[in-house]
């Protein structure tokens, strides 16, 4: 299935105003606008300005959400956008030149509004283009090529491990889901820092198993905030399952795959029973207002959520679900407020992508 997104840029050309005043715009210039990120290379102009290319390529293809409308009808070409790049290396002025439909050319457009805001929070600019010597105002076009492709069978991780994700069979835990729970159970210990605490929650985990029985964790995210005792149970429960894993297949071999669970943390003393109460509840609202937005009840689907919120408002599952409930009905400033504390709670690399253009389309 077509699902995954490549950005292809084919060249970056610049246009001059005829006007030579402060106020011109120009771009045949011997020293063009340069995006940051390569100003520091010792190396020659061309090879630096082949490395600002593809910064520029990057910013905008981690940006970029393939639309929905464009995907649906297997909708791939090549938009064109331009923008001015100021004086003071911040971009101004972008318009659509030319568009291929199905939203690609307003999500192009979308990347390049939030890009001055993208900019500031890294504390870096262009750099603006020169003529004799000077700063100048340099209008850049941009072609941006969509295209839809299949994924790639396997991708690797670290540097070093294979991990398959098209396969003919699935990774699977012997005798299925709900007996990886119970065995989680039976390994599982609370910290001995919080025996007494109430502390509910669950982290979720992310290993790597090879046909050889290794298994490995390769990530976890803590959205409840339990903290890094509880984070190291769940790396022990998780990697205590090795040998019990079915292999997954490809091409009739067995090959290594990734599997994500949770991790449960659920006190038992008698003083915790309204946390745990409190927190199946607020698992379930969560659920159910998931279910209800995906169906189209949106605001049906944000009340549930929200109801989560009101029980755990520290959690940044929750308020990651409301964010991008929020941003698909593109009402950006209550993703931002989400998304701002989701990103004081935890480390969710797509919330540190898509905040400065969420927040930025705030602003404007």
């Amino acid at each position: 299935m077509k699902h995954l997104l490549t950005i292809l840029f084919l060249n970056l050309s610049f246009l001059m105003f005829s006007q030579d005043s402060d106020t011109t715009v120009y771009s045949v210039v011997k020293e063009v606008a340069r995006f940051p990120g390569c100003e520091e290379l010792d190396t020659t102009v061309q090879v630096i300005t082949q490395c600002a290319e593809t910064s520029l390529l990057l910013f905008f293809n981690q940006n970029i959400r393939y639309p929905i409308e464009a995907r649906d009808q297997d909708l791939e070409g090549q938009v064109v956008i331009s923008f001015v790049v100021e004086k003071d290396g911040y971009i101004s002025n972008p318009k659509l030149l030319r568009d291929i439909g199905g939203g690609c050319g307003d999500e192009a457009l979308r990347v390049a509004n939030g890009m001055n805001e993208a900019l500031k929070v890294a504390e870096i600019a262009w750099r603006p283009g020169r003529k004799d010597g000077n700063a100048v105002r340099s209008l850049v076009t941009l072609p941006i090529k969509f295209k839809l492709q299949d994924p790639p069978e396997y991708i690797l991780i670290n540097f070093r491990d294979t991990v398959y994700t098209v396969v003919d069979d699935s990774l699977k835990f012997e005798n299925g889901p709900d007996a990886l729970q119970a065995f989680l159970k039976t390994k599982l210990k609370t910290p001995k820092e919080y025996q007494d605490s109430c502390k509910v929650g669950n982290i979720d985990v992310s290993i790597l198993a090879r046909p050889d029985g290794y298994v490995r964790v390769v990530d976890l995210a803590d959205y409840w905030g339990l903290g890094i005792e509880y984070q190291w149970e769940a790396i022990k429960a998780a990697t205590a399952t090795w040998g019990k894993w079915t292999s997954a297949k490809r091409n009739n071999r067995e090959v290594p795959s990734a599997y994500d669970f949770p991790v449960e943390f659920v006190p038992e003393r008698a003083g915790c029973q309204q946390v745990v109460a409190d927190y199946k509840k607020a698992v379930k609202f969560a659920e159910e207002g998931s279910t209800l937005f995906n169906e189209g009840e949106q605001e049906s689907g944000i009340a549930k959520i929200s109801e989560a919120i009101k029980l755990f408002p520290n959690n940044a599952n929750f308020l990651y679900l409301r964010g991008q409930a929020y941003m698909s009905m593109e009402k950006m400033e209550e993703a931002c407020a989400d998304f701002t504390k989701v990103r004081s709670m935890a480390s969710i690399v797509i919330v540190d992508q898509l905040m400065p253009l969420i927040c930025a389309e705030k602003e404007d």
